[in-house]
């Protein structure tokens, strides 16, 4: 009788989060939105990413950074929020960390606030609403996979 690892699975796949030596990367979620930040949760779970903080303003993730860092791999960051915004938030990180990688996350009609994240120092860009499948490929091109 067979049984079934005596047929490939043609499906499986590496999960995206583990990096070259099969530990999970980690990151950091920043959103004031806490849909955003559960539906962004389970997408990089799914994959095996770590998440090892959240907050819900600029000032809250500053500070959250400069306490994880140097172990955050990645920060996802929505640019309107509360407080601090993305973009000062972006740049506040990057003056304190210059190789921090930062993904800004923002709502169609916001395009002139992403250019100018891209050209603050950000390593990629997500429009909501989410679509999970371009949340991960906007992860591993912001991580050189």
């Amino acid at each position: 009788m067979r049984v079934s690892s005596d047929f490939p699975n043609l499906n499986s796949k590496d999960p995206e989060g583990l990096n070259e030596i099969g530990q999970p990367y980690k990151v950091m979620i920043v959103d004031d939105s806490i849909f955003i930040q559960k539906q962004l949760n389970q997408i990089l779970i799914s994959e095996q990413f770590e998440v090892i903080d959240t907050a819900l303003d600029g000032v809250e993730a500053l500070e959250k950074y400069k306490e994880h860092h140097p172990k955050v791999d990645f920060v996802t960051m929505d640019i309107t929020m509360p407080n601090m915004d993305g973009l000062t938030c972006l740049t506040e990180i990057l003056k304190f960390d210059k190789d921090a990688k930062i993904i800004v996350i923002s709502a169609l009609g916001k395009e002139d606030l992403v250019k100018r994240a891209l050209v603050a120092g950000a390593k990629n860009y997500i429009v909501k609403p989410l679509d999970r499948k371009k949340v991960l490929e906007r992860i591993k091109s912001a991580l050189g996979k």
